[in-house]
């Protein structure tokens, strides 16, 4: 029997169910993507969400420039809902007019500590932790589930992060 070969490319890229965007917005680490131009020589990568006045989403992505001891460098953009329903989970980025893109949540952890974002095409991809490290185990489920998805692992670079700080010691008891 022959084996069929599906084109990854065009099977229709499923975000998650639902986003509450109030739980979504706030700081989160870019822990691998598949790099872009305007990341070149970014270190330290963060992307920043938090409500405007008119309903949108301001967007800061924020990084070091060379290093993690590098310049600070940041772009913002506006983002906002494509399809309210059912989900919030298909969003458009606008960095400048009249240029947007697709910003789908293709993956989120229930108690928001890591998302998924990709692109109906499968050529931009981030993985986004709240924290600046991310636990093995979490991660390599992220591979497994994307390359299901039709995403070439073999293309994303992990961010350099910061290490967390370790945790106080105890005091003198």
């Amino acid at each position: 029997a022959a084996c069929a070969h599906v084109d990854m490319a065009r099977v229709p890229l499923r975000t998650v169910p639902a986003v509450d965007l109030n739980r979504y917005l706030g700081t989160w680490y870019e822990i691998a993507s598949y790099p872009q131009r305007f990341q070149r020589n970014c270190t330290g990568t963060t992307a920043t969400y938090s409500r405007r006045e008119d309903g949108r989403i301001r967007v800061v992505n924020a990084c070091r420039d060379g290093g993690l001891d590098g310049p600070s460098r940041q772009a913002e953009a506006v983002a906002w809902v494509v399809e309210r329903e059912p989900s919030n989970a298909k969003l458009r980025v606008q960095f400048f007019w009249p240029f947007s893109g697709d910003y789908w949540i293709i993956e989120l952890d229930g108690e928001y500590r890591y998302a998924v974002v990709g692109h109906p095409s499968r050529d931009y991809l981030w993985i986004l932790s709240r924290t600046p490290e991310m636990d093995p185990a979490a991660y390599e489920g992220i591979l497994s589930r994307l390359s299901a998805k039709g995403y070439e692992i073999g293309r994303l670079v992990r961010t350099l992060q910061p290490k967390a700080p370790a945790p106080a010691a105890p005091g003198p008891g």
